[in-house]
């Protein structure tokens, strides 16, 4: 259940959760598997496992959410072969052009057809609010897999004012002077892996793994204009990660320390193990937040 990824999001009103109401809301847009004819499906499942109905769990003020979607695999080149026959056919049989638009209704046809035979594949996507301190986590790696968890969540209950974290300084600017040895902030170790961009249209792109991140082979590529877009971390020996310049945390690696912890509170009661691991990944995290914002400033105040 530790996160492999993260994106935040910052809930600029307090909605005064209701663990009772957000359980009617919740069942409303419960997960059920594709029909026959349907191409996917996405709705809630409970974080705490197949066998479990609980669709949301709280601690410690944070509720976890787990979103699942599924999808009939269709692979494009079947039906494009499939498309082409048919074209060929009726172009021979009735001595004419099928045409795009034409092409276009056979090939919805054709999926039609194939969806009760397809394959599915399933995924889950994982997330917390902090209603302590209004964050929202999703272990996701991308905004795109993430929106589709906001989208159903504001589904869900109907409101959900969201931002994404606003820093008064540019990340990229002062990772980049991090690789300066300049103002690095005591809670952190640079890590040996980043990702330097030339910013521009054809701007190059310099990827570096097992590196010293302070070396002069560095230095001459931000002397010559790159900056660091993506950099490796570790924060006070609890947490390593790859920070990127937009504040999404991928990578995510919790300490041995921290898991045990989970491991041993746990006491071999899969739900007590869920609850605490959860505990201390949200305890973590509502840590690390404020930290990382002020890295670079701090957080810029909401809009009026």
């Amino acid at each position: 259940m530790w996160f492999k990824n993260c994106l935040f999001y910052r809930l600029s009103d307090d909605l005064h959760w209701d663990e009772d109401k957000l359980a009617e809301q919740l069942e409303k847009l419960k997960f059920s598997p594709c029909g026959k004819r349907e191409p996917s499906k996405y709705g809630w499942v409970s974080p705490l496992g197949q066998d479990h109905d609980q669709l949301q769990h709280w601690s410690n003020g944070c509720f976890m959410l787990c979103a699942r979607k599924e999808e009939k695999i269709l692979p494009a080149a079947v039906i494009k072969d499939k498309l082409q026959e048919k074209v060929q056919l009726i172009e021979a049989r009735e001595d004419r052009k099928v045409y795009r638009k034409e092409q276009q209704t056979l090939k919805d046809d054709i999926i039609h057809d194939c969806l009760p035979q397809a394959f599915t594949k399933s995924q889950r996507t994982f997330a917390y609010i902090d209603t302590r301190n209004n964050w929202l986590y999703v272990d996701a790696s991308s905004h795109s897999k993430a929106e589709a968890l906001i989208n159903l969540l504001r589904e869900t209950v109907g409101s959900l004012p969201l931002m994404l974290p606003q820093v008064q300084e540019s990340p990229a600017v002062v990772m980049s002077q991090w690789l300066r040895a300049e103002d690095v902030p005591e809670d952190i170790v640079l890590g040996n892996e980043c990702e330097l961009r030339e910013f521009g249209e054809e701007g190059s792109i310099l990827r570096c793994k097992n590196q010293d991140l302070l070396s002069e082979e560095i230095s001459q590529h931000l002397d010559a204009g790159k900056q660091v877009v993506k950099l490796a971390l570790n924060w006070q020996d609890c947490i390593q990660l790859v920070l990127s310049d937009d504040l999404s945390l991928k990578r995510l690696k919790f300490s041995d320390k921290l898991i045990t912890e989970g491991e041993e509170a746990g006491d071999a009661d899969p739900i007590a193990r869920f609850d605490a691991d959860f505990s201390l990944l949200s305890a973590e995290l509502a840590r690390l937040t404020p930290s990382l914002l002020d890295w670079f400033g701090g957080r810029r105040a909401d809009p009026i």
